[in-house]
Formats: C-alpha cells, sequence, structure tokens
C-alpha cells in the first residue's frame, strides 16, 4: 500500500505484472495492490479478469482503500475498483499519483463497501511499515523480470527437449516399420531369376547353374 501519492506514483511504475491495483472509485485514496503468486489464482485471474475466487483478500483490500481514505472513511458506503497493474496508464500530464485505465472494460468495480472494523482491526495488527525506495522498487521489479526470462527459456529448453525425443520416437518407429516391411516381403516374394516352385530340384539347380 502506498503511504502518500509520491510512493503511489513509485508503484505504479514498478509494479509488477501479477499485481492487482485497488482505489475507492471517484474519490482519493490509499493505492493498495494485492500481488498474486504464480499459480492458480493468478491463472484463473487473468482468465477472468476478477478475484470473486479469492473473497476474503479481496475483503481485505477494498477494506485497506476505504479506511485509507479521507473521504472514503467517513461515508458509510464507498464503491472501490480494481484492476491488473498493467492496464493502469500514466501520462506526463496528470498530477502526481494519478492514473488512468488503457482498458475500462478491465476495470471491476465493487459496490457498497461498508467498514468492517473486524477486518479492520485484524489488518492493522499485522501491518508492516516498511518504506520502499524508488532505487528498491526498481530492482525488486528488475530481478523478477530476470526470473520470468528464465523460466521462460528453461521452458522453451525442455520443450525442445521433449519434441526432439518425439522426433527420435517417431524415426525409429518408421525404420522398424520399414524394416519390418522388407522381411516381411523377403520372406513371401520371389528372389529374381527364381521361379517359385515346390520342386526342390529347381532351386537345386539354380544352385548349381550359380556356381
Amino acid at each position: 500500500m502506498g503511504a502518500d501519492k509520491y510512493e503511489n506514483e513509485k508503484l505504479i511504475r514498478w509494479g509488477w505484472p501479477c499485481d492487482v491495483w485497488f482505489h475507492v472509485d471517484d474519490l482519493s485514496s490509499a493505492h493498495v495492490y494485492l500481488r498474486l503468486d504464480r499459480g492458480p489464482n493468478l491463472r484463473k485471474f487473468k482468465e477472468t479478469g476478477r478475484l470473486d475466487h479469492m473473497p476474503d483478500a479481496l475483503s481485505d483490500c477494498v477494506q485497506l482503500v476505504k479506511a485509507n481514505s479521507i473521504e472514503g472513511s467517513k461515508q458509510s458506503k464507498v464503491a472501490v475498483v480494481y484492476t491488473p497493474w498493467d492496464n493502469l496508464k500514466k501520462s506526463g500530464d496528470m498530477a502526481v499519483g494519478q492514473v488512468g485505465f488503457h482498458d475500462l472494460k478491465k476495470v471491476i468495480t465493487v459496490p457498497h463497501v461498508e467498514r468492517d472494523r473486524e477486518a479492520i482491526n485484524r489488518l492493522n495488527k499485522t501491518k508492516v511499515v516498511e518504506e520502499k525506495h524508488e532505487n528498491d522498487l526498481q530492482a525488486e521489479r528488475e530481478e523478477f523480470d530476470r526470473q520470468v526470462i528464465a523460466k521462460k527459456k528453461e521452458l522453451a529448453r525442455e520443450e525442445a527437449k521433449a519434441k526432439q525425443a518425439e522426433r527420435e520416437a517417431f524415426e525409429k518407429l518408421k525404420h522398424e516399420r520399414d524394416y519390418e516391411r522388407i522381411f516381411e516381403q523377403g520372406a513371401t516374394g520371389n528372389v529374381v531369376g527364381v521361379e517359385a516352385t515346390a520342386d526342390a530340384k529347381a532351386a537345386v539347380k539354380f544352385e548349381e547353374d550359380f556356381m
């Protein structure tokens, strides 16, 4: 969660592709990010664009932005929006901490969010204040990118290895079938220059002529 608009600006710049951004709709508030682990939860979010499959995390995030909005915290109900980090749009003419969206269809609204005092108390007890400088955020993002690239290369190597094994297995099977076909033809076909016959004398004569 951004401590102020300046930290919000840093988070906008150095967020991760697996981050989900939360904000009170139409009011100033803290920017809250939910960082999804690579796995089923992230895949589900990428497929649907929603966090309905993570109701507890969704509830905690909307409570945090409401509680950390000067105006929103005073209202009985607010609407909260969330979207993937990479849907945030930042242009030079925007104020510090202000963002827009590339695609409004990817912005999900959670209406009628009321304060859940019990949830806020629980979250405050686990709150850790950690000042993040821009260099720290940049370094973390760059390390994340390196890990993603390394993983992609590893998957590409495994895929190439699997394809090579598949090709080798196919060639081996093809060779075995060709060999079996030749063997079967040799067992049932005629030898050039020898007429197929049940007369053993013909075979003997052929051997004598050959010698």
